[in-house]
Formats: C-alpha cells, structure tokens, sequence
C-alpha cells in the first residue's frame, strides 16, 4: 500500500534552518509529482512547494519563495524541503502529499519556531 512518512520537524529558532524529508513506498515515486502543504493551528492547510516526476519544474506559495527548496531523489524515494530563514509563521504541520493520480497524504511532521 502507498505509504507517505514525514520526518526532520522540530524545534528552530527564528532564523534558522530545518530540512524535511518524505520517504515514499508503495508506487512507482518517479512517475509522481509530489508536493508539500502545511496546517498551522486554527488554519486550513495550505499548499507549500510541488516538484514535476523528473525534478525539473517546482513551485512555491508566495509565503515560502526564496525561502524554501523542494528537491527529490528518485533513486531513494524521498522527496525533501529545505527550510530556511524561518519565521514564528512557519510553525505548522507539515505534510507530504502525492500529487499525481490518487492523492495519498503523510501524517505528517510539526514543524515549530520559536525563540
């Protein structure tokens, strides 16, 4: 069965860097674009970052531009988000999503800012 795993939140001051991986199984990962979206507390999810199969077109929310890398390496199955230059609202829940297909979510990772 398709499983999403989350995994590298945490605790970060403002300023600082976190990378996240999503180690995926249960399909074929480098035929799926995969993404990122987040939940902060009392806020609908929102959509983060989205790499094509091949790695070769991202895109990001306006909020995390500049910011943010999504990255992948098929031959691992695990598609990345680096963080950096966190702010206190960049805390949420982050989840890692298939976006190819049947939409399969992670249960994802709390990501956390604060001095």
């Amino acid at each position: 069965q398709v499983q999403l795993v989350e995994s590298g939140g945490g605790l970060v001051q403002p300023g600082g860097s976190l990378r996240l991986s999503c180690a995926a199984s249960g399909f074929t990962f480098s035929s799926a674009a995969m993404s990122w979206h987040r939940q902060a507390p009392g806020k609908e999810r929102e959509f983060v970052a989205r790499i094509t199969s091949v790695g070769d077109i991202t895109t990001y929310a306006d909020s995390v531009k500049g910011r943010f890398t999504i990255s992948r390496d098929n031959a691992k199955n695990t598609v990345y988000l680096q963080m950096n230059r966190l702010k206190p609202d960049d805390t949420a829940v982050y989840y890692c999503r298939r976006s190819s297909g049947v939409i399969y979510w992670g249960k994802g990772t709390l990501v956390t800012v604060s001095s």
